[in-house]
């Protein structure tokens, strides 16, 4: 008979058997869980690839339900929200993990999709080949300045209304810096012919950040109503923002990056503003501020999921068709309707979800649309800022 070891280790523990007292109360033990205290009959001690497991699970839920949560979610309005509220949940993955796990993959896949590409601003890493800054006349600044604004408008007009209009407030930096630039090429040739002098030599770009009309002075400290700590915090912060808008012209992919990256943290802060918004465009309704939520987690999730779809067929339709052609056609016209189905679907959620008569419902739509569009806005901004810092 072998004895064992002292250098063996313990075995992890098969779950108890129903009847086995609790190790905490003694209670008998009827599930996974002790029903008089509590404690869970896992503990931590066991495999690691067992608690790992059990992480994942809890953070992302992805089994069949999630087949059963995905069709639903985005072609029947307020169906899945209801029937929360009927309480048949188990059948679905639950509002927080599909919010969370949709969020995360549709901003991932924009990192990979969304592409500002070089010609968005003209990026040239030799500053002296800059065609503002090296221009020898006033009239060549002024041409070179115009087609760099030109190329930024088409860029600007291509992104609105698609997911890379995130980095639209990147580019109008970039066109402000663009007419700094040009205004000071400008007066120094002015000034230049004004004394008989030859055309100086090309200047270096003046990329920087104005806030309230100057530009911004790294060796100039900030100075507001907060205190002194908070000052220097904010100094730091916008001499690294603006160091990163000059890098900007070398490389605005970091730039989107960053801002994307941080545009699920911002809708993570968003929802619970907007079930509150929910709570007191509907306070006579006395529905829980928790369902609320609930809905703003769903409308949120499927927006998402929604713009997944416009960015996959966005990516397939650059990568498998051509312009002009008719599967490219074809791609934009179902972009289209993907995006035109954001509204409507939200429209009729709300009125499915709070069943009230198609009049109030449109008027509280609008108003609270106008409402979380405008706060969209700033916090989209605020995505901007913080990429931009990041970057």
């Amino acid at each position: 008979m072998t004895e064992p070891t002292a250098t063996n280790a313990p075995a992890a523990p098969d779950p108890a058997p129903a009847g086995t007292p609790c190790g905490n109360c003694g209670a008998p033990l009827l599930g996974d869980h002790c029903y008089a205290c509590g404690q869970p009959v896992k503990g931590l001690v066991r495999h690691f690839s067992s608690i790992l497991g059990d992480a994942l699970d809890s953070v992302f839920n992805l089994d069949t339900r999630i087949f059963r949560t995905i069709g639903p979610l985005f072609a029947r309005p307020g169906h899945i929200t209801r029937e929360y509220f009927a309480g048949r949940r188990v059948r679905y993955v639950s509002p927080v993990r599909l919010f969370f796990f949709l969020a995360i993959v549709t901003f991932f896949v924009a990192q990979l999709t969304v592409d500002l590409g070089a010609d968005a601003i003209r990026m040239d890493g030799k500053r002296s080949n800059n065609p503002i800054s090296s221009a020898m006349t006033v009239a060549e600044a002024e041409k070179a300045r115009d087609a760099e604004l030109a190329e930024m408008a088409t860029a600007k007009a291509g992104m609105a209304g698609t997911p890379a209009a995130v980095g639209i407030p990147g580019l109008e930096a970039g066109e402000r810096a663009v007419r700094d630039t040009a205004s000071a090429r400008i007066r120094q040739l002015q000034e230049a012919a004004a004394k008989g002098q030859p055309p100086p030599e090309p200047m270096q770009d003046n990329f920087n950040i104005s806030l309230g009309g100057e530009r911004w002075d790294a060796k100039k400290p900030v100075d507001t109503w907060l205190p002194g700590f908070a000052d220097r915090w904010l100094h730091q912060q916008v001499t690294r923002a603006n160091d990163n808008v000059r890098r900007l012209k070398q490389d605005p992919g970091a730039f989107k990056n960053a801002a994307l990256g941080a545009v699920p943290t911002t809708l993570f802060v968003l929802v619970p503003v907007f079930a509150l918004m929910l709570k007191l465009i509907y306070l006579f309704k006395r529905r829980l501020y928790m369902e609320h939520l609930i809905v703003g987690l769903h409308s949120h999730a499927f927006l998402c999921l929604d713009l997944l779809l416009v960015l996959l067929l966005h990516a397939l339709s650059r990568a498998y068709t051509a312009d002009g052609s008719l599967a490219n056609d074809l791609f934009d016209w179902v972009e289209g309707l993907l995006v035109a189905w954001m509204p409507l679907y939200l429209l009729l959620m709300q009125k499915r979800v709070y069943a009230q008569g198609w009049p109030m419902t449109v008027l509280k739509f609008g108003v609270l649309g106008t409402c979380y569009s405008i706060l969209l806005s700033f916090a989209i901004f605020a995505s901007m800022g913080i990429g931009l810092v990041a970057m």
